[in-house]
């Protein structure tokens, strides 16, 4: 699956959003090696610590049907679904990819129309500590 077309699994899954305190909508479309994908969205609660990002919904929706094996992630966010700039992961959710992925995993980042830009963990994360 190409870059753009992860961006807009991303894009659905911001659709599926719940986010009523911050009307910032955030998706995510995880794609294994295998070429499966597993797509998330931020999920808001009024107490906030049980808030979960759509990074972090994919990746554990993946895990809990058994893959292990990630190749890259797509992300969109922004107010009320519009993408106007680019959303990268927050540190929880970059840890939480170190934990599961290599420092050469991808991270492309979308907004409205086909514009990408693409990182890797390792230039996201660049200190990560874990089981490696």
């Amino acid at each position: 699956m190409t870059d753009k077309k992860l961006v807009q699994k991303a894009k659905e899954a911001a659709e599926k959003s719940y986010c009523p305190y911050s009307h910032f909508s955030v998706g995510a479309a995880l794609m294994t090696k295998s070429g499966k994908v597993f797509q998330g969205c931020n999920i808001e609660n009024a107490s906030f610590s049980p808030t979960c990002c759509a990074e972090r919904t994919a990746f554990f929706k993946a895990i809990s049907e058994g893959e292990r094996d990630f190749l890259k992630i797509a992300i969109v966010g922004g107010i009320n679904g519009s993408f106007t700039d680019y959303c990268t992961p927050c540190g929880v959710c970059r840890q939480v990819m170190a934990e599961f992925c290599d420092r050469d995993f991808t991270v492309i980042l979308g907004k409205d129309g086909d514009e990408i830009k693409s990182f890797s963990l390792g230039e996201l994360l660049p200190h990560s500590f874990g089981l490696k």
